[in-house]
């Protein structure tokens, strides 16, 4: 470092606009934008590496069956082929994963518990080549049994998914279960992953004072993430015996602690690196080809690549787990809840993967954005031989919020009083307390995102009508299939809020790690930042930029690729990577920032007094007082010497529920969306088309306009394919039957309305810069606000989703 000398090149007051742009608040262009919608950017599909080998898997053809041989003799003689893996190959004691309990088999050992598990892996230079030896390898297999439902999963003499279970919460047990396996009270059967009960007040005793009690069932179809990106990774074999991976996933960290056990390697030799992400809404939180990628790398000593088509892609992730609840209402004649009673059960499939907090989410959320004191709720999920089921957008809030908002219509109606009218006079507010115990002590607008919503513009009646002309077929139900000119079409209006928790819960040690550097690079002050986040499309890099901009006062910010080289930044899930993982950047931002002051005062204190004086700031590239007043350049004070700074950042942690009442600190924040659904129905052939979905939401602060209004409109989207055309159908053998975009629909922008956005900013005191997490709120509201639309056209009850036109016509 060079003598110090008094600060050169600086005005005395900094210039009208001179602070950075693209900061906190602004909506910058986002870097990968571009090369994305030009098709330039390179996604993990496009890794290459010269002298690679393809992997393929083979899956099973049953749902539920006991493997007697594999022979994978023909397989090793197909002329290409460098190896063949089974379980036998795994080269560890550690032959099972999983998120939170490790039940989930590397390969299938034994029997298989779902069509299309993992049997054996091939290695071969084609992936051709690769997909016939996997066809080669011959597996007798012996059908069992298949449980596909609760009645199935919990008969007394149901087989055991899982036989042995060690994972059940210690207590006193209550009884013995099938086979003499220990049961705890709260977990009725060893084919239920988890139950949640909660119980508040005296829900008995409310029922006595309601005027009107309204019970109803509902069903929810299981529903894909349907990521564009299919799962591919390349794993490379190192010279220190390790491997380097690189992979389009959620939680870098989490796949480390999975993989690294399973290959018998620590944790430093398993270097992970994020590669292009497709797209990901909870299905790549769980391994898909992570271990088997690795696996034919090490066994080969040649870099593999594995990339799943479309078929296979609908085998090698969770999905949102179905679900059937029951739910009991009651009311005063004015409207107000008296009471609530539900059974949610959702259908886990073969293994465990996120169920346990996708149950305590449904739970401790079923009661929905109301005040209700007296509440008896049991949220559980299942082990069956349907495809596993774990995280999506909305995570067990979805499946809840589409049950409580149908009953809030049917007591409306019961009670003769307007819908929205009724969610407003039951709306909870900053200071109610959940069923949970917890308090709300933040902003909870639910009653103003209600009025918010009705009081925007309806879309014109008979949209498809034109001047002089044959009707626009496109903005009618069926589209360009030409099935109507407007005969039987009826306008429906509908409305729905929902409730989501923000970030991990129910004690989990919620952090991120953040790296910051600052320095001087071709003349100006650049700051690096370096996260462990999976950027799948949310953002996030855009906005940690702006935090950067903000707080070290720089134009030019630089994001380092996300690998496993810095702390963990758990999982780009939970609606909380904004919360967090921006956290960590604002507080290490601001660490760095403390650094450089304190250069400053050591380099140019004797120069001014403000300098020990003053409040400073970083401002346009240079170190000012709180009054605009210029004291030194960032480039004078580094000189040329970087400063860094590496913390991690939590919020306030949360607590268990407790396992028999549901009370405690569970969430660290809640979310709130409101939606008004406008759809028109073909009456005679039960078609439904959405004109328009619009949604006033609270997101605290909004880090970034536009991206905030994107991801609204992107969870409205998904919530809408729910309500009607996406489900996974699996038959009464547990086999799926439309793995494909073919046979699964989602929405295409035919099919997506005009989704005007409200977006509302209450701080939460408790959040950076007091912004509230914001991508999945939309998801939960738009689905049941489309099915009261669909009701008031049709006068159906319409108690599951999606909705077929055999649902409205009786067809």
């Amino acid at each position: 470092m060079a003598p110090a000398t008094g600060p050169t090149r600086t005005p005395t007051k900094l210039d009208q606009g001179a602070e950075a742009k693209g900061g906190v608040g602004e909506s910058p262009l986002r870097p990968d934008g571009t090369l994305k919608v030009t098709g330039e950017f390179a996604y993990s599909s496009d890794m290459w590496h010269e002298d690679m080998l393809w992997g393929c898997t083979l899956r099973s053809p049953h749902a539920h069956a006991e493997i007697v041989s594999i022979d994978v003799g023909e397989a090793l003689k197909q002329a290409g082929v460098h190896a063949v893996l089974t379980y036998d190959d795994l080269p560890t004691e550690v032959k099972n994963y999983g998120l939170e309990i490790q039940d989930t088999p590397v390969l299938a050992h034994g029997r298989v518990r779902h069509h299309g598990e993992p049997v054996a892996l091939v290695a071969a230079d084609h992936p051709e080549t690769a997909r016939r030896a996997a066809a080669k390898i011959k597996v007798e297999y012996r059908e069992l049994p298949v449980v596909h439902d609760e009645a199935s999963a919990l008969a007394e003499d149901a087989p055991l998914l899982h036989e042995g279970r060690d994972d059940l919460p210690q207590g006193p047990p209550a009884s013995s279960g099938p086979g003499g396996t220990p049961i705890i009270s709260h977990v009725p059967h060893p084919n239920v992953v988890h139950r949640q009960p909660i119980v508040r007040g005296d829900a008995d005793a409310a029922a006595e004072r309601a005027d009107v009690i309204v019970t109803g069932e509902y069903e929810v179809g299981m529903q894909d993430q349907a990521f564009l990106g299919p799962e591919s990774g390349l794993a490379v074999p190192a010279e220190d015996g390790g491997v380097d991976l690189y992979i389009a996933t959620q939680w870098l960290h989490s796949d480390l602690r999975q993989i690294a056990p399973v290959l018998g390697l620590p944790e430093e030799k398993v270097r992970m690196t994020l590669s292009g992400v497709g797209g990901a809404f909870g299905g790549r939180e769980d391994l898909s080809m992570q271990i088997h990628a690795c696996l034919l790398a090490l066994v080969t000593g040649k870099p593999v690549k594995i990339v799943y088509n479309r078929f296979e892609s609908f085998f090698g992730h969770v999905h949102r787990h179905p679900a059937k609840l029951w739910y009991e209402h009651g009311a005063t004649r004015d409207g107000k809840l008296t009471h609530l009673r539900c059974r949610i059960v959702l259908d886990g499939g073969a293994y465990a993967s996120a169920s346990p907090a996708v149950v305590g989410n449904a739970a401790s959320l079923s009661v929905g954005p109301y005040v209700v004191d007296d509440v008896e709720i049991e949220a559980l999920a299942l082990y069956t031989n349907n495809p596993p089921c774990g995280a999506m957008r909305g995570f067990g809030a979805v499946q809840a919020c589409f049950a409580y908002e149908a009953q809030m219509d049917k007591l409306a109606a019961e009670l003769g009083m307007d819908p929205v009218e009724l969610r407003q006079k039951n709306a909870m507010s900053q200071g109610t307390v959940m069923p949970t115990g917890q308090t709300v002590d933040s902003p909870a607008p639910v009653a103003e995102l209600l009025r918010r919503v009705k009081a925007m513009p309806l879309p014109m009646e008979a949209q498809w009508e034109t001047v002089g002309g044959e009707p626009d077929v496109r903005a009618l139900p069926g589209g360009l299939s030409n099935t109507t000119h407007g005969e039987g079409v009826v306008r429906g209006v509908g409305y729905a809020v929902g409730i989501k928790n923000v970030g991990f819960s129910e004690g989990f040690d919620d952090y991120s790690t953040a790296r910051v550097r600052l320095e001087v690079v071709g003349g100006e002050p650049v700051a690096m930042v370096h996260t462990a986040m999976a950027e799948v499309g949310q953002g996030g890099i855009t906005v940690h930029a702006q935090i950067a901009r903000t707080e070290l006062g720089v134009t030019q910010v630089t994001i380092h690729p996300a690998d496993t080289q810095v702390g963990s930044a758990g999982s780009t899930s939970a609606s909380r990577q904004t919360y967090v993982t921006g956290g960590a950047v604002k507080h290490v931002c601001e660490l760095v920032r403390e650094k450089v002051l304190e250069r400053g005062r050591e380099r140019f204190g004797t120069y001014h007094p403000a300098w020990a004086t003053a409040e400073l700031l970083l401002e346009g590239g240079k170190v000012v007082t709180d009054g605009g007043e210029v004291l030194a350049s960032l480039v004078d004070v580094l000189d040329g010497e970087p400063v860094e700074a590496e913390d991690e950042w939590r919020h306030r942690p949360t607590e268990a529920f407790d396992l028999r009442t549901g009370q405690g600190f569970g969430h660290v924040q809640y979310s709130f969306a409101a939606h008004r659904a406008v759809v028109e129905v073909d009456t005679e052939l039960g078609l439904v088309k959405v004109i328009e979905l619009a949604c006033a939401q609270d997101v605290g602060k909004a880090m970034n306009p536009q991206a905030v209004v994107g991801q609204i409109q992107g969870g409205t989207t998904q919530g809408l394919g729910l309500a009607v055309m996406e489900e996974i159908v699996v038959d009464p053998e547990a086999k799926v039957r439309n793995p494909s975009f073919t046979d699964y629909l989602i929405p295409t922008i035919l099919d997506t309305p005009t989704i005007p956005v409200d977006v509302l900013e209450l701080a939460d005191e408790h959040a950076p810069y007091g912004l509230r997490g914001a991508g999945e709120a939309p998801t939960l509201s738009s689905t049941p606000a489309v099915m009261a639309a669909v009701r008031a056209a049709t006068g159906r009850a319409l108690p599951r989703v999606p909705v077929r036109p055999e649902h409205i016509v009786d067809v």
